[in-house]
C-alpha cells in the first residue's frame, strides 16, 4: 500500500483532539455510556467531531483547523459546554487526567467498532489497557519535508510536552510515582517510541514502503509514535501530552507547539540529526518519571541541566513568536506554573494529600473540568 500525498495545509495552523473519562456519579469509576454521550452530542452543532475511542467509557472531542490558542480555546469551550450538559442528563461525569485514579482495566469493555476490536484481537490485554486519554496537536507544515523537519525538531521538546502536560500519577488506586504515567502503556505497544531518522520524504516514503512489504503495517495509523507525520492533514501531530485537566490548559499547551513551530519556520535554530536520539528515551523516561523536577540532557551539548530551566529559557527564546501569535496569554500561564513548580500531576497529588479518596479527587478533577 502506497503511502498517501502530502496534502496542503496551512503552515503553523492547529487542530487539537482530546481523549476524556467518563465516570459514574455514583463511584466516580469509569462507566461505559460512550454511545449515549455520542447520540446526545449528535444534537448540538459544534465545531470540530467528538467520537468514541478504544474503550467504552472514553470520548475523544477535536477542533476543526485553528489559527491560534485562542482559537483553539474558542472551539473547545462549546464542545466542552456540550459534553457537560449531556453528561449530566446521564447522571455521569467527564473529565481530562492521562489516567482514570482507580479503573481496573479488566473491567473495561472495546467500544463496538471493526478496528477497536480488530485492535483487541491482536494486542490482547493491551488494548484495554489503553484505556489511557491524551492530547494530540496537529500543527501544519509548509511541505513534506518541513514537516519530517519539523518532526526531529519537536524530538528534542518531548520532555517539555511531557511535564507540562502530566496528569497521570494514579493508576488503578496507586501512586506510581510518575508524574506520566500513561505513557507506560504506549511503550508497550511494538511500533511506539521515536519516527525513523529521515529528513525528505523520499527517504520515508521508502521507508514505508519497506514497512508495508512486511506485513506489519497498512497505514500510518498502525504508527503509535511520539510525533508522526499526517499526510492526509499536510501536519506532524504530537501524541505525548496528558490529557489536561481543563480546556484553557489544552489550548495553552497548542499555543506553545505553534510558537515552537514558529520559531523554527522563520529562524531555523539548529539542523537535527540521528544523534539526537542518543538522549532521547533518557530525557523522555526523565519527565515521564518527575515531571518539572526532570533532568534534561541538551542533544547537541552533552551539558545536564533542570529540565525546568530548560523550558523557562525556551519559553523565553519564543516570547516574540507567541506575542506574533496570539499565544502570550496562554504561554504565561504555563510559565508560572513552572516557575512554582506546578503541574496537573502536582494539583491531583495535593488534592489525594487533601481528600484522601481517590474517589473524591476524582469528582474534584470532573468539577474543575467544567470551568
Amino acid at each position: 500500500m502506497a503511502l498517501e500525498p502530502f496534502a496542503h495545509s496551512e503552515a503553523l495552523s492547529l487542530g487539537v483532539e482530546l481523549e476524556l473519562q467518563l465516570v459514574s456519579t455514583h463511584d466516580y469509576d469509569l462507566t461505559p455510556y460512550a454511545q449515549d454521550m455520542l447520540r446526545l452530542m449528535a444534537q448540538t452543532p459544534l465545531p470540530g467531531s467528538v467520537v468514541p475511542e478504544m474503550t467504552s467509557a472514553m470520548i475523544e472531542i477535536s477542533t476543526d483547523v485553528c489559527h491560534s490558542a485562542r482559537d483553539v480555546l474558542a472551539q473547545l469551550t462549546p464542545i466542552r459546554d456540550a459534553l457537560v450538559k449531556s453528561a449530566d442528563k446521564l447522571n455521569i461525569a467527564v473529565l481530562g487526567g492521562g489516567t482514570h485514579a482507580f479503573q481496573q482495566w479488566h473491567a473495561q469493555r472495546i467500544y463496538d467498532k471493526p478496528r477497536f476490536r480488530q485492535l483487541s484481537e491482536l494486542y490482547g490485554y493491551l488494548s484495554k489497557q489503553f484505556t489511557i486519554f491524551g492530547q494530540h496537536v496537529h500543527i501544519g507544515c509548509p511541505d513534506a519535508d518541513a514537516a519530517l523537519l519539523m518532526l526531529h525538531r519537536m524530538s528534542r521538546y518531548i520532555p517539555h510536552f511531557i511535564a507540562l502536560s502530566a496528569s497521570s500519577p494514579f493508576v488503578q488506586g496507586q501512586d506510581t510515582q510518575f508524574d506520566s504515567a500513561r505513557l507506560n502503556s504506549v511503550f508497550a505497544f511494538p511500533l511506539s517510541g521515536r519516527a525513523p531518522f529521515a529528513l525528505t520524504w523520499k527517504e520515508f516514503e521508502a521507508y514505508f514502503t519497506r514497512m508495508t512489504r512486511t506485513g506489519v503495517v497498512s497505514s500510518m495509523k498502525d504508527f503509535y509514535w511520539d510525533i508522526r507525520p499526517k499526510p492526509e492533514f499536510g501536519t506532524i501531530e504530537i501524541r505525548v501530552f496528558d490529557t489536561p485537566l481543563t480546556v484553557e490548559r489544552a489550548a495553552a499547551l497548542a499555543g506553545y507547539v505553534q510558537s515552537l513551530a514558529a520559531w523554527f519556520l522563520q529562524e531555523q535554530p539548529f539542523m537535527p540529526c540521528e544523534d539526537d536520539y542518543l538522549v532521547y528515551s533518557y530525557n523522555r523516561f526523565q519527565a515521564c518519571r518527575f515531571g518539572l523536577d526532570a533532568v534534561y540532557v541538551d542533544p547537541a551539548t552533552g551539558d545536564h541541566m533542570p529540565l525546568r530551566e530548560h523550558i523557562l529559557m525556551t519559553m523565553t527564546e519564543l516570547e516574540w513568536h507567541s506575542e506574533a501569535l496570539d499565544a502570550t496569554e496562554g504561554l504565561a500561564q504555563l510559565r508560572s506554573g513552572v516557575e512554582a513548580g506546578q503541574n496537573d500531576a502536582r494539583w491531583l497529588r495535593e488534592m489525594q494529600g487533601r481528600e484522601r479518596l481517590l474517589a473524591e479527587v476524582v469528582r474534584q478533577a470532573s468539577l474543575r473540568f467544567r470551568g
